[in-house]
């Protein structure tokens, strides 16, 4: 345990932290300009390349899931204003600017943002094998890999994960898709419908009675007593980080396409749920990289496993958990239950990120329910998460002040606001009846 008192006198936001009330961190240690990019490696010409992997491989995910068919193999999710939901939102929150929906929630495949950076991970090692092996060149058509013989190739190596859901099914079912063999390690908080359509798809799933962490531990471990096996480490991964930053590129044309602007006098946040942190962080490493200072991004955690926030305020990143400050890291935001966040995306959003909301249960239904009611829109309870910032952002004093930091106050009726829906479209229809139906 930490001693608590000691983070609530040095950072007092603690104090609602430890005692569960939703709240907002703003991050102090944030940059601007070039300053912001100083210790951090990776530049724009990463995400292109991602970009690029993802583009060979379009003709043979076309081969493999129907669902690509119509956008040619390209794997990406409609940017949807949402105007009425915004007068539901208004009823609890001045909320000035434009509202808009990043529906990742509806991405072919896997059906949440998993489907960027778990989908392009298989990828990049089955080009990886290709290549060495050649049963490619980067010159081909890669649908030839969908042949007899490469899928008997494919078929002598393992990739293993572990997951709390999403992530877990994204690798499963494209692992299993091009003929490797898949084994998904799953936390005791996944839900009972993803480990089923999971086994449906071919993997095998193991499960245990611990977090997230637990499952990613012995996931790393059983993987390393096999040669022919391959790890995807959601708390590491540099290829699942880039695979996520290409979000960017893609919305900034959407922007575009909706004449949406974003610049000094047009901000635009956006507000990401989070878990142990890859898949929102690879996204704002890409949308800082194409908006810079005119981007806000904000992560969302439950009240109950914020590890993100409390790795990033105390600075101890991986050297912490939420049970360090006796909070139980329980929520029904199953893809958001992670006690410990990730070292590798805590070190890199420690210039870049805004700040982190946090939000309780209750509220993820509440949202669920306005989206359902509003626009016909349904997703899973952990992506409704997104929507506490934007309706935080005009309540919090803390919030307002960031708001003056930046010069912003005098520009939020030209804002654009993107709340990151970040799952929903594979749940069952039965479940996602109960989802709405969910009083807490």
């Amino acid at each position: 345990m930490q001693n608590i008192q000691k983070w609530i006198e040095k950072i007092p936001v603690m104090e609602d932290i430890v005692d569960l009330k939703p709240t907002v961190w703003i991050n102090p240690n944030k940059k601007t300009d070039k300053e912001a990019w100083e210790n951090i490696d990776f530049t724009e010409n990463d995400i292109y390349e991602a970009d690029q992997r993802l583009r060979r491989f379009a003709p043979l995910l076309t081969e493999y899931f129907e669902d690509t068919e119509e956008s040619n193999g390209i794997i990406e999710s409609p940017l949807r204003k949402i105007e009425k939901m915004e007068p539901l939102l208004k009823e609890t929150s001045d909320i000035k600017g434009n509202l808009f929906l990043k529906m990742d929630s509806h991405l072919a495949i896997a059906g949440s943002i998993k489907a960027r950076g778990g989908i392009y991970e298989v990828l990049y090692h089955a080009e990886k094998l290709a290549l060495e092996n050649s049963l490619i060149t980067l010159k081909d058509d890669y649908s030839e890999l969908a042949n007899e013989k490469n899928r008997e190739f494919f078929s002598k190596y393992t990739i293993q994960v572990g997951s709390t859901g999403n992530l877990g099914l994204s690798i499963g079912i494209t692992s299993a898709a091009l003929g490797f063999n898949v084994v998904v390690h799953m936390s005791s908080d996944a839900k009972q419908w993803k480990k089923d359509l999971l086994r449906s798809k071919g993997a095998t799933v193991v499960e245990y009675d611990g977090d997230f962490t637990k499952a990613v531990e012995q996931g790393r471990i059983q993987s390393a007593k096999d040669p022919n096996s391959y790890f995807v480490d959601d708390e590491n991964s540099v290829t699942l980080f880039m695979g996520y930053a290409v979000a960017a590129l893609r919305i900034k044309k959407q922007m575009e396409d909706l004449n949406i602007k974003a610049d000094k006098d047009h901000p635009v946040f956006f507000y990401i749920p989070c878990g142990v942190g890859g898949s929102p962080g690879g996204v704002t490493f890409g949308l800082k990289k194409v908006f810079g200072d005119n981007a806000h991004v904000f992560f969302v955690e439950p009240t109950h496993a914020p590890s993100m926030l409390i790795g990033m305020a105390t600075g101890l990143n991986d050297k912490v958990s939420v049970q360090d400050f006796g909070i139980d890291g329980k929520t029904e935001a199953d893809g958001l239950a992670v006690g410990t966040p990730s070292r590798f995306v805590g070190t890199i959003m420690d210039t870049l990120l805004s700040g982190i909301f946090t939000i309780e249960d209750k509220e993820l239904f509440n949202y669920m329910r306005k989206l359902n009611k509003s626009e016909g829109i349904q997703i899973e309870p952990s992506a409704c998460a997104a929507f506490e910032g934007v309706v935080k952002l005009f309540e919090y004093e803390s919030a307002k002040n960031y708001l003056d930091k930046y010069d912003l106050m005098d520009k939020l009726d030209n804002s654009t606001h993107i709340a990151w829906a970040t799952g929903g479209n594979l749940v069952p229809k039965e479940v996602m009846n109960t989802y709405l139906e969910t009083y807490l």
